[in-house]
């Protein structure tokens, strides 16, 4: 038996990286996926590359009718959810006295704003006893130069998450924050340079940067009953870059 048979779960940002390689293991697990993404393009390569038991809505989540369709088709589809993994995020490095309203803007708008609906728009949708994460980032307990933007609109996550365990423990619904370190992407590929992966890799204690198969595996740990006593807390995956 798999760990997710028979369960619902809804992954935002899944057209690459370590979203992606998730939603190829809870369908490997059981899961019927629903995986989001703002390319069509994208997002039919991504369905293509899983395969099976999945359903993809071109949407982003800083759009909030486009998350009402994503949640629509959920309901119509197949009437509710077990997990919530909100994965949607953006980034790209500015130096202090370079930030422009722009760069803030969007940042916020789908980091902080668009998680923050993406969690609302499912509740209804979501079963007592479910899971929702987020993704998060070590950007945001370590002060990487540069990232200062990214950095704020990722650490309002866990203040979200501790906020919202008082708030759904009736419905004894789990909430908690991924928070991943550097890992190879394609989101991160398009704002590095080999300075910049050297850099990054110089503080990572086994001198290379994660693999998306590496999160997702720890994903499927807070989908699945294996964290059932895990609430409200941010585990940080980044091969113990922010304790040295």
């Amino acid at each position: 038996m798999g760990k997710l048979d028979g369960k619902v779960a809804v992954i935002t940002g899944a057209t690459s990286g370590m979203a992606l390689a998730g939603a190829k293991l809870f369908v490997d697990e059981g899961a019927h996926v629903f995986i989001t993404g703002r390319r069509q393009d994208a997002l039919d390569q991504a369905l293509e590359e899983i395969g099976r038991n999945v359903t993809g809505v071109r949407a982003d989540s800083a759009d909030l009718d486009d998350l009402d369709r994503l949640f629509d088709t959920v309901r119509q589809e197949r009437g509710a959810i077990d997990v919530l993994w909100a994965s949607s995020g953006t980034g790209a490095q500015s130096k202090l006295g370079e930030i422009t309203a722009e760069d803030f803007d969007a940042a916020f708008a789908l980091n902080a704003r668009g998680t923050l609906f993406t969690v609302q728009k499912a509740l209804p949708l979501l079963n007592d006893g479910g899971s929702i994460f987020m993704t998060g980032s070590n950007a945001s307990l370590r002060g990487y130069p540069n990232w200062s933007v990214y950095a704020g609109s990722k650490a309002v996550l866990p203040a979200y998450a501790r906020v919202w365990v008082s708030e759904l423990r009736d419905r004894k619904i789990r909430v908690n924050v991924l928070t991943p370190g550097q890992v190879a992407s394609p989101m991160l590929a398009e704002v590095m340079d080999e300075e910049m992966k050297a850099q990054f890799e110089s503080v990572i204690p086994r001198r290379e940067m994660g693999r998306p198969e590496e999160i997702a595996s720890v994903a499927l740990f807070l989908a699945s009953s294996d964290s059932s006593y895990v609430n409200g807390q941010e585990l940080v995956v980044d091969g113990g870059t922010t304790v040295i």
